[in-house]
């Protein structure tokens, strides 16, 4: 829900900072990797009570998150560093509450219930994401600067509340179990919201089969047939049904 503000605030100062780790050669995958590890240590840091500790390496593992992003935006982005990306996003998102269910089993019911309700939003978001990729990817798109290497759907509960919320927990760890309830609760709004947006915005059948791999298939034969047409290599009426086919 804040993602978009938080990100045209943060922007400017991640770009200068982006700019000077990558004048010593730092890449933005290399920093995605680095912010990850910060994250699983976060967790490992949970299991024996040191929430301090935790929380400043779940702060180093939020800052690793944007420069990666900073960074792949003035070297080039790729599809290796969108999908690193997002897989160590999702996993340190879960690691953080079963560690806290390793801390204290009384937390166990409520970390599955979150976890269960993460796996609503990012099933519905990255499911949202591939439709809308196959589609040419123009229903909505993410707002500059800090647009994301996929296909972005905001909801209410997204990046930045997921952040405060996981925060909180490290602040307040006592307050697990009904930030954790709270929380659940208001990622299921959020997959309830994306699959009624999924069910609006995809009514019809996909037309990838006919416009992605059967259309590609029959434009390179209709090339190669335009081709052999010029050079008088087949007859008149072969020529005009395949430039036919252009209809």
């Amino acid at each position: 829900m804040f993602d978009a503000r938080f990100n045209r605030l943060l922007a400017p100062g991640l770009a200068k900072l982006a700019g000077g780790l990558g004048r010593l050669g730092l890449r933005a995958d290399q920093m995605t990797l680095a912010g990850f590890g910060c994250g699983v240590l976060a967790g490992c840091a949970v299991i024996p009570g040191w929430f301090w500790l935790a929380l400043g390496l779940f702060a180093l593992n939020r800052l690793a998150d944007g420069l990666d992003g900073a960074l792949a935006r003035l070297q080039g982005p790729s599809d290796r560093g969108a999908f690193l990306d997002i897989v160590a996003d999702f996993l340190n998102y879960g690691w953080l509450p079963l560690c806290f269910a390793f801390y204290d089993p009384a937390n166990a019911l409520a970390a599955a219930f979150l976890l269960f309700s993460f796996i609503g939003t990012s099933t519905s978001f990255l499911a949202y994401a591939i439709m809308a990729e196959r589609r040419g990817g123009g229903l909505a798109a993410p707002p500059e600067p800090g647009r994301k290497g996929f296909f972005y759907l905001a909801g209410l509960t997204e990046g930045a509340e997921t952040i405060l919320v996981l925060a909180a927990m490290l602040i307040w760890p006592a307050s697990f179990i009904w930030l954790a309830v709270f929380f659940g609760l208001a990622c299921w709004l959020t997959t309830g919201w994306r699959i009624y947006a999924g069910w609006q915005d995809f009514p019809a059948p996909a037309p990838a089969a006919e416009d992605g791999f059967l259309l590609a298939e029959k434009g390179q034969m209709i090339e190669y047939l335009t081709l052999l047409c010029l050079s008088g290599q087949i007859e008149d009426w072969t020529c005009k049904t395949s430039l036919g086919m252009r209809r």
